[in-house]
């Protein structure tokens, strides 16, 4: 196997990953930056929670944080604020570029991230950009608690090499039918609800929601909005805390669009 990379910590991770497995053994290196990534990318998304040396996420963490920089932080104040409620915000754009104390990420019941490679869910990009420390984590907190996590509850880990303290994971409903049960509603409102508690707890001052349930879970893009931001802000004004600023971030453009109306933006 030919190795010709100039980046000697992306050279690092991918040789350490191929080593991994022996069924990785004739996968061929690209020679671009951009598919050595992916490839980088592609085999941490598979990757199942073993241990790691403390020289691979060195390596890691170190290019982590290198395309980090290249996407860019956003921060709290480009976001645009409600014209209904001034703790609240909205963004468009990928969760991963903003800095908040903590950012939500839409679980699945295993709660170890996809092992999809290269999927375009946010429980990929948010495992993808925070490294394999974060399947660690959540690896543990699973083992102890030794049972799959429930639908509407939360779980909080470290943020690693994403620009937040923290990451809190909710497991939505699948929604399976043409309409959500009542049942269901409630599941996605104890999502919210579940954050929200773990934020005040830990002392947070800011969250930012990713669009629970409504990807590949199904849950009906208007409804889930009027359903998070009826409970934030009916959580809020109930539990006075650190908690001041709630950023609903949106991904396509059609959420964009309710949210805007919903928030008055």
């Amino acid at each position: 196997m030919i190795y010709e990379m100039s980046n000697s910590n992306l050279s690092f991770i991918i040789k350490t990953l191929l080593d991994e497995r022996a069924d990785y053994a004739d996968i061929a290196i690209p020679y671009s930056q951009h598919e050595q990534r992916e490839l980088m990318r592609s085999l941490l998304n598979v990757r199942p929670p073993l241990p790691v040396s403390d020289a691979f996420c060195v390596a890691q963490d170190a290019e982590l944080l290198e395309q980090r920089a290249e996407k860019g932080i956003v921060y709290c104040n480009e976001t645009q604020i409600s014209g209904i409620d001034n703790r609240l915000r909205l963004w468009q754009g990928d969760i991963t570029r903003l800095e908040v104390d903590a950012i939500v990420n839409a679980a699945n019941s295993s709660l170890l991230g996809c092992f999809v490679p290269l999927h375009r869910c946010i429980d990929n990009a948010i495992h993808s950009a925070a490294g394999v420390q974060l399947r660690l984590e959540c690896h543990r907190l699973m083992q102890e608690q030794g049972s799959e996590e429930l639908t509407g509850s939360a779980k909080i880990t470290k943020g690693y090499n994403l620009p937040v303290r923290y990451v809190i994971h909710t497991v939505g409903p699948i929604i399976q039918t043409p309409r959500p049960t009542p049942v269901q509603e409630q599941e996605l409102a104890s999502c919210y609800r579940s954050c929200l508690e773990i934020a005040a707890e830990n002392r947070l001052e800011s969250i930012a929601f990713c669009c629970i349930s409504t990807g590949e879970f199904r849950f009906p893009q208007r409804l889930a909005a009027e359903i998070a931001v009826e409970t934030v802000r009916d959580y809020l004004n109930s539990n006075p805390s650190s908690l001041n600023t709630v950023i609903f971030n949106v991904f396509k453009d059609d959420d964009l669009m309710i949210y805007k109306e919903l928030l008055d933006v």
